[in-house]
């Protein structure tokens, strides 16, 4: 649609990397917000920041140059220039986890009371994202004949030109903003460490395996199957979460009825 937002002389300002800029600047945004209510402080939430922003971009670099090792290998310059599109946003998600994981066994916090704080601001991050992506013409979707299909024809778009595509870019982005606002309505109601989180992937990888049905763009697929990379990790992450929430809710439940039937102590 519109890859470069501006052009002077030799510089550009690619509307992708602006839009993911934005992003992550949302999401930042949106945790500090919340950071109170969750107990945590600015400072907790600026490193805890920034330990998501360089694993995120990292890890969903490094996945999208897996995918592709044969262009990468002949241009390896070109592991570098994010701004131009090319992050798988599952890469990121496994790396960022792992990432705060170690940050919070290092610190004592509960890695789910983290993963609860900054849901939320993720999804609505991914969001801007993607609408990065149908500027730029990544992650573009099969040939649909259909009033709402999209067709680039912009030279420098990622996308095959002049044929009418599913928008999968802004399925993905309306997706996290739904699970943004879904995710909100569950902050207000939370009950027990990890439900927004688990929400968060949940709801994350079902709507990512809805849509990678219409993808078209080459993400590597799973030998001796036409699984792409990205459907089996959301197929994990939801498995998973299904389980983790299962259990956790299960805990408190039996929590619950333990206090019940606990008779009182005689002082």
């Amino acid at each position: 649609m519109l890859p470069d937002l501006l052009s002077i002389g030799p510089l550009a300002i690619h509307t992708y990397g602006l839009l993911v800029a934005l992003g992550f600047a949302a999401a930042f945004a949106l945790t500090l917000r919340l950071s109170s209510a969750c107990g945590f402080g600015f400072q907790q939430v600026v490193d805890t920041g920034f330990i998501a922003i360089v694993a995120g971009v990292v890890g969903s670099r490094l996945l999208f140059v897996l995918i592709n090792p044969s262009h990468f290998f002949a241009r390896p310059l070109e592991i570098f220039k994010i701004w131009e599109g090319g992050l798988v946003f599952s890469g990121g998600l496994v790396a960022v986890a792992g990432a705060l994981f170690c940050y919070s066994r290092r610190h004592g916090i509960s890695f789910l009371r983290i993963g609860d704080l900054w849901a939320p601001g993720v999804a609505l991050g991914q969001s801007l994202g993607r609408i990065g992506c149908f500027m730029a013409g990544c992650c573009y979707g099969k040939p649909v004949d259909a009033p709402w299909g999209v067709i680039f024809t912009d030279p420098g778009s990622l996308a095959p030109l002049d044929i009418s595509l599913h928008p999968t870019q802004l399925y993905s982005a309306l997706g996290g903003l739904l699970t943004a606002a879904i995710l909100l309505v569950l902050h207000k109601r939370k009950s027990f460490e990890g439900r927004i989180l688990l929400w968060f992937l949940i709801l994350h990888s079902t709507g990512s395996l809805l849509v990678e049905r219409f993808r078209a763009d080459h993400r590597g697929t799973i030998p001796g199957t036409e699984m792409s990379v990205t459907q089996l990790i959301a197929l994990i992450l939801l498995i998973g979460s299904v389980a983790a929430l299962m259990a956790l809710t299960s805990k408190r439940k039996s929590g619950k009825e333990e206090l019940k039937t606990t008779p009182p102590r005689l002082l």
